[in-house]
């Protein structure tokens, strides 16, 4: 078996909906996240890439019909490159990262890319399909932006409440309450503008073209505590969810080069880190949220280390109850879980958030010379991700 490695990670910069790229199409999106990690690599020529793995959640408009090969198409990359695209919701992109490693591993490709795509501002209103033309009665047009839609019937009514009611479950089940929820979601921007501020993103970032978007659109520099407790709750008129302690609707688009050692020596790159575990777990749906509790566990058991040998933790916030739940499951010291600002700061574009926090890590793990890292990702109908990846680099 080989190892597969990291060799670079790029993304667009987050939009918010109906922000600077809701006039950018998603395969637009994607084929500049693809040119950017292979700018990373000039050593690399395009004909080589076994394989393009590319996430995406929706796929109900711009986005159909295989988005990554769009990618690859609208990229310029030879028509020789094979692309697919997978979809596990808010995992996309994990999961795409995931099946680009094991391709290194097993020795089905020596170069892959993995990614992710989602453009929250354009997936389209859907209309069921009529079992035989002209239907007596009305149909309703159905938002394909986020969460259920168009539910079987046979499903049981606690497995289908939205996500926003399965986080409010989650909060009075684990109580967690709403002052420790707006804490953490202030936090995550502070740390995001912080890490903005100081240049952490600038190698991470390509911009997109004929857009004037500089850094992740939904950043808020001055948000605290307080003011985030003045926030309405959105789901229950009791609850404790809001607009500000949950992540955002979004769009933009990430990505991820993965080898064998042989192909950096090649290609004269050296790795940012080894993949030395991956995990998946689930769970009810309406429990989404705390999956990636066992994933992260899995994850760490098949790269043999404990949660005492991680540096860093790369965790989506879906919201910040879920994220809060997660974070005391594992006992890990906060200090290290997103610490560049995570998906309530940053934005959750669902089929790009996987690559996102993955390509933080690595370069987290970089920066501050730590060598085991954790990127986990909850998911919608009750799944979770982990990555578990070995800086093989050192300090930069």
């Amino acid at each position: 078996m080989n190892s597969a490695y990291l060799y670079a990670a790029a993304r667009t910069p987050f939009g918010r909906f109906n922000g600077a790229l809701a006039d950018v199409r998603p395969d637009d999106l994607a084929a500049v996240a693809l040119r950017g990690v292979l700018a990373k690599a000039p050593g690399l020529d395009p004909a080589e890439i076994g394989e393009v793995v590319w996430g995406n959640a929706n796929g109900a408009g711009e986005d159909n019909r295989n988005v990554g090969r769009m990618a690859v198409l609208l990229a310029g990359l030879p028509v020789s490159v094979p692309a697919t695209t997978v979809n596990r919701l808010c995992g996309s992109s994990l999961d795409a990262a995931m099946i680009a490693s094991r391709l290194i591993e097993t020795g089905d490709a020596e170069v892959a890319v993995a990614g992710g795509v989602e453009s929250m501002t354009r997936a389209p209103w859907v209309l069921p399909k009529p079992s035989r033309g002209f239907p007596a009665g009305d149909v309703t047009a159905v938002s394909t932006t986020l969460g259920w839609r168009l539910v079987n019937e046979r499903m049981p009514k606690e497995w289908t409440v939205s996500l926003g009611e399965a986080n409010e479950q989650l909060a009075e089940a684990l109580r967690v309450p709403r002052d420790r929820q707006d804490a953490f979601a202030a936090e995550s921007h502070r740390r995001a503008a912080r890490a903005w501020s100081e240049g952490f993103y600038d190698d991470l970032v390509v911009p997109v073209p004929g857009v004037e978007l500089a850094r992740d659109e939904g950043i808020r520099d001055g948000s605290t505590p307080e003011k985030l407790a003045g926030l309405k709750p959105v789901f229950r008129e009791d609850g404790t969810i809001t607009a500000g302690n949950a992540s955002p609707l979004n769009d933009g688009a990430s990505a991820l080069l993965f080898g064998t050692e042989a192909f950096g020596d090649r290609a004269n790159l050296a790795p940012l880190a080894r993949v030395a575990g991956r995990g998946s777990f689930a769970v009810e749906p309406q429990r989404f949220g705390i999956a990636p509790v066992e994933a992260a566990e899995r994850a760490l058991a098949r790269a043999g280390i404990g949660w005492g040998d991680v540096a860093a933790v790369e965790l989506n916030e879906a919201f910040a109850v879920q994220s809060l739940a997660c974070v005391d499951a594992w006992k890990v010291d906060p200090e290290i879980v997103n610490a560049k600002g995570g998906a309530i700061a940053i934005g959750h574009p669902l089929g790009a958030s996987g690559g996102r926090v993955l390509g933080t890590l690595a370069h987290r793990l970089c920066e501050s010379g730590g060598r085991w890292g954790v990127a986990a990702i909850c998911i919608g109908v009750g799944q979770g991700l982990a990555v578990v990846i070995e800086n093989v680099r050192g300090a930069a």
